[in-house]
């Protein structure tokens, strides 16, 4: 292990204090100063000469950034699972690594997603507003009823680790039939029990759909007009992955004219979501502000990923997790 004394900026003051702790027995550290995403002109401002940039996905690493940085530069660490934030062609023709955090936050982001769909399908913030502001006059037989997820059919889109362990949770609640659409044919689906159907096939038969899919361009706006209106009317539809994989104003539209139920969703496009924006005033959407791997456990080991991807690159060892 070189005894060099790297330099690594940091692009918030909140990450995580176990992975930071970590770089800074062998590195020294510069840190945008508050908890939230560094602006583009002090990011460049800051990085000239640094050896790695401990990011997050709110911070984008494009050529721009790159240039600012300079040769010195040898990895970019995120924590995060998602790297569409990073130019990845453009670190790979500089020699630039980059670490990520796949695995760690399956569990999280897969609890997340079922506390998701079933906070939109049984229409729970909708209900502690009625109790909260006297709507809650007595039990009444329909009033704040909604779909179960028993003997239903629920269609997963993209079924890597994420989509494989939300399909598991599912199972436990006797649904009748789990549907997934992926790009390859996936072996963990027989012991699951779901089965692999086509796009258009998952949207009309499912009860509901639940976007899994990493933000590709195959998959931007894959969730667009067309695909809301080959959904059932019925249907509830929960996004866990990116904001990207929606055409939002389709969304809206789709929610408005009921074409579908109702929508949950923890990402948007924007992120943050401006607070004027129709879908929070649309009582069959639930919004969630990116919390999906939001438990203490999993940041933690997120952070130590990183900081760990970061030593590794600089010490000319294998990366915990590098992205290829």
């Amino acid at each position: 292990m070189s005894s060099e004394r790297y330099l690594v900026y940091i692009t918030r003051s909140d990450m995580p204090e176990c992975g930071v702790e970590l770089l800074k027995k062998q590195c020294d550290i510069k840190m945008w100063h508050k908890p939230s995403p560094v602006p583009v002109d002090e990011f460049k401002k800051s990085i000239p000469g640094v050896n790695a940039i401990f990011c997050a996905l709110t911070d984008k690493i494009n050529k721009e950034i790159l240039d600012a940085a300079g040769p010195e530069l040898k990895v970019v660490a995120t924590i995060s699972v998602g790297y569409d934030h990073i130019d990845v062609a453009e670190c790979k023709k500089r020699g630039v690594k980059i670490g990520y955090t796949p695995d760690v936050l399956t569990d999280a982001t897969a609890e997340l997603t079922m506390a998701l769909l079933l906070s939109t399908s049984r229409r729970l913030p909708e209900a502690q507003h009625e109790a909260r502001t006297g709507g809650w006059v007595s039990w009444a037989p329909t009033w704040m009823t909604g779909p179960g997820l028993a003997g239903s059919t629920v269609g997963i889109v993209g079924f890597g680790r994420i989509g494989q362990a939300v399909a598991r949770c599912i199972k436990s609640f006797n649904t009748s039939k789990i549907l997934y659409f992926n790009r390859s044919e996936k072996q963990e689906a027989k012991e699951i029990g779901a089965i692999k159907v086509s796009f258009d096939e998952l949207l009309s038969e499912s009860d509901f759909v639940i976007c899994c899919a990493p933000l590709v361009p195959e998959t931007k706006e894959m969730f667009n007009k067309s695909a809301f209106e080959k959904m059932k009317n019925t249907a509830v539809f929960i996004n866990t992955s990116r904001g990207g994989t929606v055409d939002q104003n389709a969304l809206i539209e789709a929610l408005k004219k009921n074409t579908i139920r109702a929508a949950g969703l923890d990402v948007t496009t924007p992120e943050p979501l401006p607070l004027d924006s129709p879908l929070f005033k649309l009582k069959n959407c639930v919004i969630l502000p990116h919390i999906g791997s939001a438990t203490i456990e999993t940041r933690n080991t997120m952070s130590e990923i990183s900081a760990n991807n970061i030593l590794a690159a600089l010490n000319g060892t294998n990366m915990p997790a590098e992205l290829k």
